[in-house]
């Protein structure tokens, strides 16, 4: 989490706290699920960021040779609205392998279509038949989970197995 973080997660807890102290139940509830919201938004990206990194760090062990670059101030569009998130790419040769996950962060950004969380993109180098979109959502414990997003509008679950067939994919 970077600074800005951490001072913005500052905010919203003491602008909830004075919500509650003058009796703004309703503001201090919004700012609650909005915290919420974040937190959930957080764990699901780091989840898949470092699910993709683990799988690549084995492939690596094994003589694959990819490298990897982050990017912590990245913005993308999803549909007509904007991301700011995180981005990784893995390189191996001509090769890339790119995921990029975020939210919008501000009202002129956007809003994440579909009722989810966040947005995300597993983009392969010059194959876009295997690119996907991603959306986090809810499940139904109250817990975040990536699912993809099919062109016919169906969703799935986006699994660790799923992350293992896209870097297989984009190894050979």
């Amino acid at each position: 989490m970077s600074e800005l973080d951490e001072a913005w997660e500052l905010a919203i807890a003491e602008a909830e706290r004075r919500a509650r102290s003058v009796g703004r139940g309703d503001v201090a509830e919004y700012l609650s699920l909005r915290a919420s919201n974040d937190l959930a938004r957080r764990a699901g990206i780091e989840w898949l960021m470092t699910t993709f990194t683990v799988v690549v760090g084995e492939a690596n062990r094994n003589g694959a040779g990819v490298s990897i670059k982050h990017d912590e101030a990245h913005r993308f569009r999803a549909g007509n609205s904007t991301m700011v998130g995180t981005l990784i790419t893995f390189r191996s040769g001509v090769r890339s392998l790119m995921i990029e996950a975020g939210w919008p962060r501000t009202p002129r950004d956007g809003i994440v279509r579909g009722g989810g969380l966040a947005s995300a993109h597993v983009r392969h180098f010059g194959r876009r038949s295997a690119d996907e979109e991603l959306l986090l959502l809810r499940s139904a414990k109250d817990v975040p989970q990536w699912v993809a997003l099919e062109r016919e509008g169906a969703r799935f679950d986006f699994t660790e197995e799923r992350i293992r067939h896209h870097v297989k994919k984009f190894l050979h």
